[in-house]
């Protein structure tokens, strides 16, 4: 090629990628109108903001259980989901990567040695008298450059970025519903096990019932009827212990595959009986943050970018695309002549793709991709909705939650107190067993009542931190580095074939 025309196609390559174009929208984040400045159900105030910010890393240290916290760290380690999660990251990394390595030219070596032979009954080639065979040495390469003028690749690549933000959201939402699960199991465990305690409290309240009825029977002032009674209730009693501990040891074997362990390996450890966790303070943040911090408003927003970015995509290929294919392959029958400069060949162009009739279809891909971000820019808005319902519903659950549990427990213990005096009067001849009977069924409903709202309570303030999107904050993304080397990944080869 001589030196002009080296400079003139080098000035047509520059003028294509200089006045060419990304077409397509640009993308902007939704603008959600309509957003309140505070919940209905509580305003908040610049301590519990700063409070709330500071618990978003860690909001289940603020329950105040060691135990707790070594199996959230437990979970966050060992937990199959985000263990497959963080890899499907590791995919959706590689193939954004995949897409960007086209913007850049693309380069082979094409080496190649041997024999070619060809036939001797035609005219034309071989002339008469010539060797039919002949042998090639040749090197090079060749270089293939697609000119990316009007953005279709730049806006695949900002689309697969964008998709892999939306699969990191993911990922986040799977670890705070992970970590809301967790918590749940193991305070319902824990609530399980103080109506363990009561019941084992009511047998044992019971069991003397029957001793009483029986003493009052000798003592010719009962009857056999009072005496099947209280031993009635001593077996009803007694029956309301194997369901809890069957809930109590399934509770276990969930929470222990959630930290990536087996069923039973937890057993022991979580069947010893611990108190309730501590019920944290209310945590309240403005409906702002709730934008910031949920993974789920996150992805979505990160969805319609993906989706706007491939309406860029659709249009692109409305326009010509360009190609710039270079090949450099040499070749001789000597070796000593393969380094020749009669030896060279090669060629070097720019072709161009101009889309002229395809039916429409070109125009329909455009309109199929502007339907799907507007399908993405609505379900964004529809998350925002969800997530602003989801804080109100807990921040209300939470404070009437409250109110209840106080109120049940004055109950348990105005019932209590009734039962006492049942007793007493029962024990001195002055009332019926009966009254024995209501007062102790009465508060031992009373009590598991009690049990269960202290439960609820821990229940709602598990679901507003995880309404909020808290947890994710402190939490490594994922390894950058697959799980196996090389070397492990060709001897697990050699085992799946039997080698």
């Amino acid at each position: 090629m001589t030196r002009t025309a080296t400079r003139r196609l080098a000035a047509c390559l520059a003028a294509l990628l200089l006045d060419g174009c990304t077409v397509g929208p640009h993308y902007h984040p939704p603008h959600m109108a309509g957003v309140p400045a505070n919940w209905t159900e509580h305003t908040a105030t610049p301590d519990e903001i700063a409070r709330t910010e500071a618990q978003m890393r860690d909001w289940w240290g603020a329950f105040h259980d060691p135990l707790l916290d070594t199996l959230v760290a437990d979970a966050i380690d060992g937990n199959r989901q985000l263990a497959q999660a963080g890899q499907r990251l590791l995919a959706a990394r590689a193939l954004r990567d995949q897409i960007r390595g086209q913007l850049y030219p693309q380069i082979d070596l094409t080496p190649a040695a041997g024999i070619q032979r060809f036939s001797t009954t035609l005219e034309f080639p071989p002339l008469p008298g010539a060797d039919s065979d002949n042998r090639l040495w040749q090197y090079g390469g060749t270089v293939s450059w697609q000119l990316d003028v009007f953005g279709r690749l730049r806006h695949s690549v900002e689309a697969q970025q964008a998709a892999l933000d939306a699969g990191i959201e993911q990922r986040r939402g799977l670890l705070l519903t992970i970590l809301s699960e967790l918590a749940g199991d193991y305070v319902t465990l824990r609530a399980a096990q103080l109506q363990l305690g009561i019941a084992d409290r009511n047998i044992h309240a019971a069991a003397e019932s029957l001793q009483l009825s029986r003493k009052i029977y000798t003592q010719g002032l009962g009857t056999t009827l009072q005496v099947a009674q209280a031993q009635a209730e001593l077996e009803t009693e007694q029956a309301t212990r194997p369901p809890l501990e069957t809930q109590v040891a399934q509770l276990a074997h969930a929470i222990a595959v959630l930290t990536g362990r087996m069923p039973g390996a937890l057993e022991a450890r979580l069947t010893e009986p611990a108190p309730l966790p501590d019920i944290p303070p209310l945590p309240v943040t403005l409906p702002s943050m709730v934008i910031a911090n949920r993974p789920d408003i996150r992805q979505a927003e990160r969805q319609y970018a993906q989706a706007t970015a491939r309406i860029g995509v659709a249009v692109a290929q409305l326009y010509p695309s360009f190609t710039l294919p270079l090949s450099f392959t040499p070749q001789a029958s000597m070796i000593h002549e393969l380094f020749t400069a009669s030896s060279l060949a090669w060629s070097l162009l720019l072709e161009a793709s101009i889309p002229v009739w395809h039916g429409g279809s070109l125009s329909a891909q455009v309109r199929e991709a502007r339907a799907q971000a507007e399908e993405a820019r609505l379900g964004y808005e529809q998350a925002v909705l969800g997530g602003f319902r989801e804080v109100e519903d807990r921040l209300v659950a939470y404070r009437n939650d409250q109110i209840r549990t106080e109120t049940l427990r004055r109950a348990a213990a105005d019932d209590a107190l009734a039962l006492d005096r049942a007793r007493r009067l029962y024990g001195a001849g002055l009332s019926g067993f009966l009254d024995v009977l209501t007062s102790e069924r009465a508060t031992y409903a009373a009590q598991n009542l009690e049990a269960l709202g202290e439960l609820s309570r821990l229940d709602d303030a598990i679901g507003l931190f995880t309404a909020l999107g808290a947890g994710w904050q402190g939490v490594a993304l994922t390894d950058t580095t697959l799980p196996v080397d090389a070397a492990s990944q060709h001897r697990m080869a050699e085992a799946a074939a039997g080698r």
